[in-house]
């Protein structure tokens, strides 16, 4: 008998009982065909914070890497792009909402699926709050309110605020939070495109405000700053280019949804890039290494500092694209959260209440305003300890995505192990080329703990039992998810009755 294709095998295990799922009527079922791929390319763009992830990146790179800092943020292309067709392939076989919690799952069994999808939902609650907390720092900036912002219990209140009007847009619709979305994306992109522009020119006409230098072709070689260098620039790279995969995350709600989200994760990558290194040179060109260093240590400042000086009366105009940026990915980093918490609850790996859908919206409600209360009481409680936690927290960040992305490669080339001999093609596409994507993010994952552990290490801002926060905060949040798995699992073992398997209609 002919298998499924890849949407029939999906809608019939969201609809009907399984030995392993078996969700009620309309229970985990979204909205289907509520966005495109233009959509959802607009989506996964935007929850990579392009404008804020390169100010926040740009200093601590150049410290690290100096005018090659363009050259590494091209090499951090390398394991995305190849993660993103693992993503890409495994999606085709699989459109499920849950992406790397589903696909573990399958591939590598219960457990590990489960601790995918904890990482995916960890990294929603560690980022939100900080990202809507600069939105609101860089929104006040732009309109001038300089004094408001430098107010910690103002940006703090309108920090929750906009956490509350981000998850009540995400309720409200898919189709209505691709809209905003959009036109955030075009408003972020040129604002950037202006900014690099304007500097570029300067550089050039010998107009600028500080030690200018320009762009060489050598500034593409990630390796001119030495081995140890590297490794930290590309840690950086990765945080950098981190969030395309949301656009995954809205498979079931996506016009072909087997292969436009794919496509959109994909060509995020590669606009990303472009962007990236556009804009990066113009940075360092205009700035030069020692001013971009000097801002090292407050690198939220960056641009804004830059801004007047490449800009000078319209820096508003960069100010607004981080503002944009932040408060575009405020909303989109909720997604992938709220909807791979949705794909655990109907397949019973966590209660049911979190696989409700609102009958009229199709959209997650409950998953949603739980991601947002625990995101909203991390930056509360984190924003409190001190004021470096916030940035330890990011820092912590990168541990999870290297986990669960090199944990998506590994997974491609296992759940299609059966066809890595029929071809180059597919030994390439859906084992070697997911596989040293995994690897190189294992790597980088073992390096970067080795310099979290040492709290005097610049990847550490604060030292918390001996150990560099960020390393503290990863850790207690992965033994917090095995605890909380191991509660589920003594209340319900349905979920991890599933056994792994292979599937194999790949392209």
């Amino acid at each position: 008998m002919a298998a499924d294709t890849p949407t029939e095998t999906a809608a019939r295990e969201r609809t009907e009982p399984t030995t392993a799922t078996a969700p009620t009527a309309r229970t985990g079922v979204l909205k289907a065909d509520a966005i495109g791929f233009l959509d959802a390319l607009a989506i996964g763009l935007n929850a990579t914070s392009p404008a804020y992830s390169l100010a926040a990146v740009i200093g601590p790179l150049v410290v690290l890497v100096g005018v090659h800092a363009p050259g590494v943020m091209l090499a951090s292309f390398v394991p995305m792009l190849l993660i993103a067709s693992a993503f890409h392939y495994l999606n085709r076989s699989d459109p499920d909402c849950g992406t790397t919690f589903s696909w573990a799952t399958r591939a590598l069994g219960p457990t590990t699926g489960w601790l995918g999808g904890w990482a995916i939902a960890m990294t929603g609650v560690l980022v939100v709050g900080s990202l809507a907390d600069v939105a609101v720092g860089f929104g006040l900036l732009a309109v001038g309110a300089d004094g408001l912002a430098g107010n910690a219990l103002v940006r703090e209140v309108l920090t929750v605020l906009l956490i509350l009007l981000m998850s009540w847009l995400c309720v409200r619709g898919t189709e209505a939070s691709a809209r905003f979305q959009n036109a955030l994306v075009l408003l972020q992109v040129v604002c950037l495109v202006v900014f690099a522009a304007v500097a570029l020119y300067r550089v050039y006409a010998g107009t600028g405000s500080l030690d200018a230098v320009r762009p060489a072709a050598g500034w593409l070689n990630p390796f001119g700053a030495g081995g140890s260098a590297l490794t930290g620039g590309l840690l950086l790279g990765v945080f950098a280019y981190w969030g395309w995969e949301s656009a995954l995350n809205l498979t079931e709600e996506t016009k072909d949804s087997a292969n436009a989200p794919g496509r959109a994760g994909i060509w995020s990558t590669v606009v990303l890039l472009a962007t990236y290194l556009a804009v990066a040179v113009a940075v360092v060109a205009y700035a030069g290494t020692a001013y971009l260093a000097g801002r090292a240590d407050t690198e939220e400042d960056v641009f804004a500092a830059l801004a007047h000086e490449v800009l000078g009366g319209w820096d508003w105009i960069l100010l607004l694209a981080v503002s944009t940026s932040a408060l575009a990915s405020t909303q989109t980093t909720i997604i992938p959260a709220s909807r791979t918490a949705l794909s655990m609850a109907r397949r019973h790996a966590l209660p049911a209440r979190f696989a409700h859908v609102d009958p009229r919206r199709g959209t997650p409600g409950t998953s949603t305003w739980w991601v947002a209360g625990t995101a909203t009481v991390w930056y509360v409680v984190i924003h409190h300890i001190s004021e470096n936690a916030l940035a330890d927290s990011l820092t912590a960040l990168s541990l999870l995505i290297a986990f669960y992305y090199a944990l998506t490669g590994i997974a491609c080339a296992v759940w299609y192990r059966r066809r890595l001999t029929q071809g180059l093609r597919p030994f390439l596409l859906l084992g070697a080329g997911p596989l040293v994507g995994a690897a190189l993010l294992i790597w980088l994952l073992a390096e970067s703990v080795a310099d979290m552990a040492d709290p005097h290490n610049a990847a550490s801002s604060t030292a918390w039992f001996g150990l560099g926060a960020p390393l503290v905060i990863a850790v207690f949040l992965t033994g917090a998810g095995v605890v909380l798995m191991l509660v589920r699992r003594m209340a319900s073992a349905t979920f991890w009755r599933e056994r792994p398997g292979t599937h194999q209609d790949a392209p």
